[in-house]
């Protein structure tokens, strides 16, 4: 599997970005998907997933209520919708899918090569 996240960019406060995880080489849909962020200098953290089938999402409290996920089974992409977006949401983001329901990363098997997302204020 093959996961490929994209859609960062630079945004003021208070703005919105969308981004996207593709996944290739296989089907995804029995897997948990997920995004971490790493800002620099700190650990690597969740901020949220999603269930194989899309119908359950769960987030960290740091971005619950402004960011939003979805899947696209069908089509093998998952989406986090960020609204909201604060000076503190700078960080690279990652996709990645496990076959556990987990925010550990640890158990996210598979990774994509993270996308920037920098907010300024």
């Amino acid at each position: 599997v093959q996961l490929q996240a994209f859609g960062g960019g630079l945004v003021q406060a208070g703005g919105s970005l969308r981004l996207s995880c593709a996944a290739s080489g296989r089907t995804v849909s029995s897997y948990v998907m997920g995004w971490f962020r790493q800002a620099p200098g700190k650990e690597r953290e969740f901020v949220s997933r999603i269930s194989a089938s899309g119908g359950a999402t769960y987030y960290a409290d740091s971005v619950k209520g402004r960011f939003t996920l979805s899947r696209d089974v069908a089509e093998n992409t998952m989406y986090l919708q960020m609204n909201s977006l604060k000076p503190d949401d700078t960080a690279i983001y990652y996709c990645a899918a496990s076959p556990y329901t987990s925010r550990t990363a640890a158990m996210y098997e598979y990774w994509g090569q993270g996308t920037l997302v920098t907010v300024s204020s």
